[in-house]
């Protein structure tokens, strides 16, 4: 058996994988096969998540055999791969650091960084230690999207794309980095890297991102936080136009498949400069947002 550890309890994703990665709770058609178990895990603290929230993880986890530790070395000592599962994108920095020292493969759940420079400095920290990292949201492998990305005969290649999601705020996660990266990954996920400069204009029942790539290709994603919601997108190609409804039946489980994927292979199943540019597109959006829409080019763009 391969261990897995978990940092920050913060998030019902600490439920979910390990529901899925330990066989718990859950359907057999949400199971990942594989060596790879959630066995122990920091429970750490939160700004985001209330503690009642918080002790309601722990008690699920702790029941299903997950040992809490006291400190973040401990695990490190413990584990085969780690899952960084802070809701706060500030924080990941120095959750991932001493495991990416240490020669951990890591997974850090969104989002990847607030500030780039973080990020900057965790694709350093894993090139100069040749350890493996991934970001992602859920959405990105849902079903719906993977096929879309990869319609060849009915959407052919992609001129345009727009994606929209619940958008909910958060002064720990600033702007879309909180929930509406759920769309900014659609987006990239049927885009691809490339984006220069955006603008957004931002209310308080939602917001609309635009997006010029290098190539000329323009793109645009809604975060939503009234009215309906749902996650979708609008794909333009060469050949025709698709819309889709996205479920979040088996995102889980998808991303999941991905994550494993890397522990066992070493490779990471996106590129860190695509996530870093995503998280490029969310702080240019957020200074476009407080700044009457301007126009802001994009502090990293793997276009550049």
């Amino acid at each position: 058996m391969k261990r897995v550890g978990i940092v920050d309890w913060d998030t019902s994703h600490v439920v979910q994988f390990t529901m899925r990665l330990n066989h718990e709770e859950v359907a057999e058609e949400q199971w990942i096969e594989s060596d790879y178990r959630i066995v122990a895990g920091y429970v750490g603290t939160s700004e985001i998540t209330d503690p009642e929230r918080m002790a309601e993880y722990e008690e699920k986890l702790t029941g299903w055999g997950v040992e809490k530790v006291d400190s973040i070395e401990d695990l490190v000592g413990m584990v085969d791969a780690v899952m960084i599962e802070s809701q706060s994108g500030y924080a990941h920095l120095d959750r991932a650091r001493p495991f990416i020292e240490a020669g951990i493969p890591t997974y850090i759940d969104k989002p990847f960084v607030i500030d780039v420079k973080d990020g900057v400095e965790i694709k350093r920290l894993a090139e100069e230690n040749n350890v493996p990292i991934f970001s992602s949201s859920s959405l990105r492998y849902a079903p719906e999207v993977v096929d879309a990305a990869q319609d060849a005969e009915g959407v052919g290649e992609v001129v345009g794309v727009h994606a929209f999601s619940p958008s909910s705020l958060h002064e720990g996660n600033p702007g879309l980095a909180h929930y509406g990266i759920h769309g900014v990954e659609t987006l990239y996920a049927l885009m691809g890297p490339g984006c220069v400069e955006l603008t957004c204009m931002s209310e308080e029942g939602g917001e609309v991102s635009v997006g010029r790539w290098a190539d000329g290709r323009v793109a645009s994603m809604r975060g939503t936080r009234a009215g309906a919601h749902a996650y979708g997108f609008t794909v333009w190609g060469d050949k025709g136009v698709r819309s889709e409804r996205i479920s979040t039946q088996f995102i889980y489980r998808e991303l999941l498949r991905r994550i494993v994927e890397m522990f066992e292979t070493g490779k990471s199943p996106l590129d860190p400069n695509e996530t870093l540019e995503i998280a490029a597109f969310i702080a240019a959006a957020w200074e476009s947002a407080n700044n009457g829409g301007k126009v802001v080019e994009l502090e990293f763009s793997a276009a550049k």
